[in-house]
């Protein structure tokens, strides 16, 4: 089932398993990072979770306010609604990742590493296109922090819903998976 995602700075990301247990839909992922470094600011997801178990290195975490440092066997969750952020601190952390429920968090993923490795994203990885980004914000099933949420779903929804309508995503998936 293995699928593997490279990012140009080196981040892989590989699809262990997903399926449905007694606690409902799951995804797991394993994320392998060479370097040290922010891997997402301060966001929130109204209903998925996500777990981190650490293998190797060290991993940063801030959840609704509270930091938290974890190494190898240290697990950290970030539930429904927690703001919450992270990052490597060490060469070579390796950490599996557990969403619940997955929702679109695999094709986040496929997006973003395509707009990646397609030189379409910034030094920060951020899309540099706005309709990549409208569309790369409504697959991560969550908010950036601080912006209120109606203003998100208008502006980056709204970019979306445009992508969608002009073809921009069907060629741009098109081209991900091609």
């Amino acid at each position: 089932m293995a699928s593997v995602l490279h990012f140009r700075n080196g981040h892989r990301v590989t699809l262990l398993d997903r399926g449905a247990d007694a606690q409902g839909a799951y995804l797991r992922l394993e994320h392998v990072l060479p370097r040290p470094g922010r891997q997402a600011g301060p966001h929130w997801h109204p209903e998925l979770s996500e777990t981190w178990t650490i293998r190797a290195g060290r991993m940063r975490f801030r959840i609704d306010g509270t930091d938290i440092v974890a190494g190898p066997g240290d697990t950290v969750t970030a539930p429904p609604r927690a703001v919450h952020e992270f990052w490597n601190d060490a060469e070579n952390t390796v950490a599996e990742h557990l969403i619940r429920p997955p929702l679109r968090h695999w094709e986040m993923f496929e997006l973003w590493s395509g707009l990646d490795n397609a030189g379409a994203t910034t030094a920060t990885r951020l899309p540099r296109n706005p309709l990549a980004l409208g569309l790369l914000w409504e697959y991560q099933d969550g908010y950036l922090a601080g912006p209120p949420a109606w203003l998100q779903r208008w502006v980056l929804g709204g970019l979306a819903a445009l992508a969608r309508r002009t073809g921009y995503a069907r060629r741009l998936l098109a081209t991900e998976r091609g």
